[in-house]
């Protein structure tokens, strides 16, 4: 796909094709064309990474009047995560312009996460350069809108794990561990499972692009089962196994 088509599908209009062309070049490009006056894409998305911060704050503001600052903090986060760019960067199909060096697209360059978020941003610095804030607006908002919806619904910006943890220390003394049961997938597109372990009773799985993010839906998965009073069961076993289990101050990390 050229850039005209790209622009087409994605509702882009460059004024400038140039800024198009920077925004999509990635800094592996550059060693095998050390020969032409190119430029990779990094200080665009330095550029486009603030704009995004400021607009989504913008519209967060705006939209949940009521929303305490904590709140809209982690809502924002959450939208603007590397996974949550790269699958907009994916619907636009910005991998398949990419440029890059032939080992990083052997490598699965055009489908990695950071890769794709990174041109987002980077063709969001270059639109505010061609056409200022408001077309950055109007490109950006209506592709992420959906997702904040989805992230409400399903407490995606709830820091769950935190929550977990507070309540097991608070009724059982102990510390919940997280563990990786399996990783599938290629290196650029791997996917983890982590569970979410209470003494010896495993209370819940969770699924992710990185094992902080499967421990994180790990933890989720937990705090539904307790409010659905399905972890009690596990109570009376979890505190006589207490003093058996080693506690720690901090949790134990995700290996």
């Amino acid at each position: 796909m050229d850039l005209q088509e790209f622009q087409a599908q994605a509702g882009l209009r460059f004024n400038d094709p140039r800024l198009l062309e920077q925004a999509l070049t990635h800094r592996s490009y550059l060693n095998e064309h050390a020969d032409e006056l190119l430029q990779h894409n990094e200080r665009l998305e330095f550029l486009g990474d603030a704009i995004l911060d400021f607009l989504t704050a913008d519209a967060l503001y705006f939209r949940y009047p009521q929303m305490p600052e904590g709140e809209l903090t982690r809502l924002r986060a959450a939208l603007v995560r590397t996974e949550m760019l790269a699958q907009v960067a994916a619907e636009c199909r910005m991998g398949e312009v990419l440029r890059m060096a032939k080992g990083e697209d052997a490598s699965g360059g055009r489908v990695r996460q950071r890769n794709l978020c990174d041109a987002f941003e980077a063709v969001i610095g270059a639109l505010y350069l061609d056409q200022g804030v408001q077309a950055v607006a109007e490109f950006v908002l209506p592709r992420l809108t959906p997702r904040l919806e989805h992230i409400l619904a399903e407490g995606l910006h709830i820091d769950a794990r935190s929550m977990f943890q507070e309540w097991s220390q608070a009724t059982l003394n102990i510390t919940p561990v997280y563990r990786t049961v399996e990783s599938i997938g290629p290196d650029h597109e791997k996917e983890f499972m982590v569970e979410v372990v209470i003494g010896d009773q495993v209370v819940a799985e969770g699924n992710g692009r990185s094992k902080q993010l499967a421990a994180q839906s790990a933890a989720r998965a937990a705090m539904k089962h307790l409010e659905q009073g399905e972890i009690q069961i596990l109570i009376p076993l979890a505190v006589d196994m207490a003093e058996s289990v080693q506690n720690s101050d901090e949790p134990q990390e995700v290996s």
